[in-house]
């Protein structure tokens, strides 16, 4: 009897012992530090909160009125672009900095801020963007995504993509990596059966026009952004000359295999050393103003193609290739990853 007083006495002691560690429901024999959040890469945007949410009253852009509202099922498909290093900082519709390389988007109509899943029609490739912007107003487009939104969607090197627009709700942890500025880790691939449905759906819209690669350059009057657009808006009420070449009046950049328009030939050049025999080009313009505004900002130089239509931004010239180089560095440091060396002549 004794004995098995003592057994109980052992066991009322072990589970005495096993339940320090657990008092009041906490652990603690478990290292319950929480680790450090990594520096946020939108540190330098200022601050990024999801609420208030904003829907916001109809305005009216171009002659079009458009009415955000706040579809819970929102589900489309469309043309998308980006807009990327030019506009960095400028403020968005919500009121925040726009950060290119952040994982966000500008929409027409949804609530600011919303969360969609953005699929690549070509690929099936789906990424979680987070809309706090006001725009595309170019009516063959959709969206707009930011710079690393449309790297991470693998749609940058394209001047336009057809994608799958979707209002979802992601949870708290995805919410906060994308307004530090991060990616969310990536949804599971389109199958090709709903692919090929969403390809039939888009294939029945207006072909959107891709000839040339999209990113709008001047930063919108302090007016058009408290009317409740932002850093993707450039205003079309300006004297600026619109070229077919220069959809509402943003920068182009030229396509390496894009057919050039026959010129007339220019006299010919007095002879001059070959110290000049390559440039850099980050840009081109339909609209030499806007150029200029570029070249000045970044310390280039703007060169007409000579039919008086485009406006290149260009550093140089160079006295060789490997010159080049430096200067094409110093346009990739900027932003501009499509810039490339030509010869000074093209």
């Amino acid at each position: 009897m004794k004995f098995a007083s003592r057994i109980v006495s052992v066991s009322a002691l072990a589970a005495f012992l096993g339940s320090c560690g657990t008092m009041d429901g906490i652990n603690d024999n478990v290292d319950v530090r929480v680790p450090t959040p990594a520096p946020s890469a939108n540190a330098a945007y200022g601050t990024v909160s999801d609420g208030p949410v904003k829907i916001g009253e109809p305005y009216k852009i171009g002659g079009k009125t458009y009415t955000p509202e706040d579809v819970a099922s929102y589900d489309n498909v469309g043309y998308a672009s980006w807009y990327g290093q030019e506009l960095a900082g400028n403020p968005t519709a919500n009121g925040e900095r726009f950060n290119p390389e952040g994982i966000s988007a500008a929409h027409k109509t949804l609530p600011l801020p919303s969360y969609v899943e953005v699929t690549a029609l070509d690929t099936g490739r789906t990424i979680l963007v987070r809309v706090n912007d006001r725009g595309p107003f170019a009516n063959d487009r959709l969206i707009d995504l930011s710079h690393g939104a449309a790297k991470q969607l693998g749609i940058d090197q394209q001047g336009v993509a057809g994608v799958r627009v979707r209002k979802v709700n992601p949870n708290e942890q995805e919410r906060e990596v994308l307004r530090n500025g991060g990616i969310a880790t990536e949804r599971i691939p389109t199958p090709d059966s709903l692919l090929t449905i969403l390809r039939k759906n888009l294939a029945k819209l207006p072909t959107a026009r891709t000839p040339v690669r999209q990113a709008r350059s001047t930063k919108p009057s302090p007016p058009v952004n408290t009317s409740g657009v932002g850093a993707s808006y450039v205003p079309t009420g300006d004297s600026a000359q619109r070229s077919s070449g220069s959809r509402d009046g943003r920068f182009i950049v030229e396509e390496a295999n894009q057919p050039r328009k026959t010129v007339t030939r220019r006299p010919a050049k007095p002879a001059t050393s070959r110290s000049g025999d390559y440039v850099v080009q980050v840009a081109a313009f339909g609209d030499k103003n806007r150029a200029n505004i570029l070249a000045r900002k970044i310390g280039a130089k703007v060169m007409s193609n000579g039919s008086g239509n485009i406006w290149r931004v260009r550093y140089g010239p160079y006295a060789s290739e490997n010159d080049a180089k430096a200067g094409l560095a110093q346009a990739q440091k900027r932003g501009y990853s499509n810039a490339r060396i030509l010869r000074a002549g093209k």
